[in-house]
């Protein structure tokens, strides 16, 4: 009778620090403005614009990797811990089984990228999470996705602007007419911005060719011969690392509007390498600091300088 008590007294006791630490999440998610909302199969479906779905079944995977649910999106957050008392009963069952070295069924996902979601072990899951299970048996569905996706990129916060990446990739045809392409923003209506460039691109290709231009010849073009080249001039001058959060796409667009502020002021053609140089050289947030290092150096230098004897006018033996 006491080992039932005990087995009862820490099924509770997890059940409980496992709903504390969901509380907490929560209260530093509205001051930190970070809510730790579960993703919503139906949600990622729609702003992905997935396809057909493909069984691949019985699979091992990583938890971390299972970012959300199909049908238990609001009884659990992001972490897949408890944000309700009434999942008590069921949950503390399912951890018991974990005491008692009881073997379970696999659960059933769907999975879009390399991330996951419930559609059947959602309790499961948050047991295995709550007692650091690192793998899981899963009977696996994958859904095609025109969007490249991974677990650590598709969140909340970020769906919307994967969303727009969905719509872009759909108006453009870009992963079809360029298969290495992996245009990504950390912010939302970028891909917009995109839309116009390659409008005007086509417009000019027309001028300059003397014939209509495709859509698809545009967008081709645009893709090679003006976003690569900046792409290029960010890797090779390692700028990205100056830009904690952003991505290359990003940066791109900051330094084609920085190439075009550079030709309207000097009326020479700025080419990509020099612009995203200048762009960095002036922007990066850690530039303010650069230059009064340089400052610094060159005090330094000149004190230095005249620290030295002058020997000029020293007779000689």
């Amino acid at each position: 009778m006491d080992d039932i008590n005990d087995v009862y007294s820490q099924d509770q006791l997890d059940f409980s620090g496992a709903r504390a630490k969901a509380f907490l999440r929560s209260v530093l998610g509205v001051i930190s403005g970070h809510r730790h909302r579960m993703l919503a199969w139906d949600d990622v479906k729609d702003k992905l614009r997935l396809g057909g779905m493909v069984y691949r079944g019985m699979q091992v995977v990583p938890i971390e990797n299972i970012v959300g649910s199909v049908g238990r999106y609001k009884d659990f957050d992001d972490a897949f811990l408890p944000t309700t008392n009434t999942l008590s009963m069921r949950w503390r069952k399912v951890n018991r089984a974990f005491y008692d070295d009881v073997s379970l069924p696999p659960i059933q996902l769907y999975k879009v990228g390399d991330a996951y979601f419930v559609l059947d072990g959602n309790h499961r899951v948050s047991v295995a999470r709550e007692h650091g299970i690192a793998f899981i048996d899963a009977e696996v569905t994958e859904a095609i996705s025109r969007v490249p996706t991974t677990a650590e990129d598709l969140n909340a916060d970020m769906l919307s602007i994967l969303g727009e990446y969905a719509d872009f990739l759909e108006r453009t045809h870009l992963d079809k007419l360029c298969v290495d392409q992996n245009i990504r923003f950390s912010i939302g209506g970028a891909y917009a911005r995109l839309i116009e460039h390659i409008a005007v691109h086509r417009y000019f290709m027309g001028l300059d060719l003397q014939r209509d231009i495709t859509e698809d010849e545009s967008v081709t073009d645009w893709f090679d011969n003006v976003y690569m080249p900046i792409i290029h001039a960010i890797r090779d001058e390692n700028i990205l690392k100056d830009f904690s959060g952003r991505t290359e796409a990003d940066l791109y667009l900051w330094i084609i509007d920085h190439k075009h502020f550079l030709h309207e002021s000097s009326g020479e053609d700025i080419s990509p390498e020099d612009a995203a140089a200048h762009y960095a050289e002036n922007y990066a947030p850690r530039a303010p600091l650069k230059r009064m290092q340089d400052a610094v150096e060159a005090l330094v230098h000149t004190l230095k300088d005249r620290a030295q004897p002058d020997t000029t006018d020293e007779p000689t033996d």
